[in-house]
This record gives structure tokens, C-alpha cells and sequence, in this order.
């Protein structure tokens, strides 16, 4: 697969490229960030010139990445995985109950063990595939914040650290589009990938945000959400939004920094877009929002005889 290289970043011990993987929401994405020490590597380059570097550190976990895309909500779903781990352990991240054959299917078929079935939020435009993926692999826990007071197996509060093989997800608490909101971000240290992914749900979406005006929303939460606890990123570090609806599949901290037309300006000038939005009422809502309270669709406890 060709993998543009749009900087490299430099420091005295080791060489860590920024990858942008090319992608379309129809087709997902995927690479592995895996890097052995003293090994040369090739990228291919947009001028179609050739790079290489030697990396010099110990080689880090390999992690495994898919972005998968529902279309009907414009939702983007996040497989990882360990892949260098004995048990290939594996995550997924805002499962859509409408795709969830699918993405059991391509777990299968790479060969990994699902463990945690997660959710940044209790979404509103669609249901979350974590109840029925319960309901078909035995033992996956399904994983929500405890502030979204929704139904699941763990609860996740900020500082949490989610571990999958040697790999782990740090947990921020990024509320404001709801109160529940949480940003998962990959970990931090020379044993992790790099540069640095942050799973943002809706708090941050590609040149915007989720909309404040429900489910205990509020746009100076947000507002402060995001520069506290995304903005305070690497400005490398890759994010990847619950939903895109232009075609645009990942963006940066620097990018969105620099870009964001609604969190570049000042608070009350944010404030002042987000009451003003003038939204339609989201169709899936009624259905949605009850539904995920619960691990999405049902209870799925055994029912006694």
C-alpha cells in the first residue's frame, strides 16, 4: 500500500515518520507501525522520490489499524490490535450495530482475539454495534465513561489506561458535546506507536465539532475540552473523529489548530457559532439514545428460566 510521508520528526535517539495512510470512506484504511532497530526503511514520496532513515531504538509493539465506514450515519469505526503479542489482542472503537457482521468478519479473518467493544459517547445518529458484538463473541466487554451513566461491563474515568497486548489507551475526559464524552488516546513512551492517535468521537471533528444543544451538552465545555485536553497533544499526533461527512478521513492537532474554522476562535466567538448552528433534529435520536443507555439494543444478561 502506498504511504505518503508528510514529515518526519527527529530526535536523538530515534527517527519516527508521520504516516498519512490513503483512504476513502469507502474503502478503510489500515497500516502497522512496526520498526526494528538498525533497519532501513523506504516510504514512497508524493514527488515519487525515495526516502530512507535507520531507526536506532529497540523496536516497539506492533500495533494494527483499521478505519471502517458506515455509511448510512457517517460513522468511522476503529479496529487495533497488538499483532506482535502471542494472542493478536484487539479493540474496537464506535461500532455500528448496522456493520458489526462486517467488522467480526475482518477480526476473524486477521486472525485476532476481540476484547473491548468501546464507545467515546452515547451516540444520537445511530446505534452502537456493542450489545449484538456481546452477543456473538462470548468474553468481550463492552467499554463506555462512567459520567455517560449508559449500561456496560467497564467504565472508564480520565487518567484510565485501556491495555491490549503491550499496547494501552489513555482515557481523557472530553465532554461538551455530551456530558459522557471521552477521547482515547494511544499511549505515550519509546514502547508505544508513534506519532501519538486520539480517537476524539465527536468532541473534535475534522474542520468542526459536535453539535452542544442536547444530551447535557455545552459549547464552553467543549470549548475547553478540546483545548485542554486535545490541543495539549503532540501537534503530530493523528485524530480520528466518530464521523466525517466531506470525505476527509484523519486530520492532526496542528491542522486542526491552525484550521479549525469554529475552535481557532476565541470562546464567545465559539459560542456564539454553536448557538447559531440551527440544526435539524436528528432523525436516529428517539431510537439511538435509548438504546445505547443500554450497551446498544438490549440487556444481554440471561433471562431466567
Amino acid at each position: 500500500m502506498l504511504l505518503n510521508v508528510g514529515t518526519f520528526i527527529r530526535s536523538a535517539t530515534r527517527f519516527s515518520p508521520f504516516i498519512i495512510p490513503h483512504s476513502s470512506p469507502s474503502s478503510p484504511s489500515s497500516f502497522c507501525f512496526s520498526f526494528s532497530p538498525k533497519q532501513t526503511v523506504s516510504f514512497t514520496l508524493q514527488s515519487s522520490q525515495m526516502a530512507s532513515f535507520t531507526t536506532l531504538s529497540q523496536s516497539p509493539p506492533k500495533l494494527l489499524f483499521r478505519q471502517l465506514f458506515e455509511k448510512e450515519s457517517s460513522t468511522y469505526t476503529y479496529l487495533l490490535a497488538d499483532c506482535s503479542h502471542p494472542d493478536k489482542p484487539a479493540l474496537l472503537i464506535d461500532p455500528v450495530d448496522r456493520t458489526v457482521d462486517r467488522d467480526l468478519n475482518l477480526v476473524k479473518e486477521l486472525g485476532l482475539k476481540l476484547i473491548y467493544a468501546m464507545n467515546t459517547h452515547v451516540h444520537a445518529d445511530h446505534v452502537t454495534g456493542t450489545g449484538l458484538i456481546k452477543g456473538k463473541v462470548p468474553g468481550v466487554k463492552s467499554v463506555i465513561s462512567k459520567a455517560s451513566g449508559s449500561k456496560a461491563d467497564v467504565f472508564v474515568e480520565p487518567g484510565d489506561k485501556i491495555s491490549f497486548g503491550d499496547l494501552f489507551l489513555e482515557v481523557r475526559a472530553t465532554p461538551g458535546h455530551t456530558m459522557g464524552c471521552v477521547t482515547y488516546v494511544t499511549g505515550d513512551g519509546p514502547d508505544q506507536p508513534q506519532p501519538r492517535m486520539a480517537f476524539t468521537g465527536d468532541a473534535l471533528l475534522i474542520r468542526g465539532c459536535g453539535r452542544t444543544d442536547f444530551q447535557g451538552g455545552s459549547s464552553q465545555q467543549l470549548y475547553k475540552s478540546v483545548h485542554s485536553q486535545i490541543f495539549t497533544l503532540p501537534k503530530e499526533t493523528l485524530l480520528y473523529p466518530a464521523h466525517d461527512y466531506k470525505g476527509f478521513s484523519v486530520t492532526t492537532v496542528g491542522e486542526e489548530m491552525l484550521y479549525n474554522p469554529r475552535l481557532t476562535k476565541d470562546e464567545e466567538t465559539f459560542k456564539n457559532i454553536m448557538e447559531n448552528l440551527n440544526l435539524a433534529y436528528p432523525k436516529m435520536i428517539d431510537v439511538a439514545v435509548p438504546a445505547n443507555m443500554v450497551c446498544g439494543l438490549q440487556d444481554l444478561e440471561p433471562k431466567a428460566n
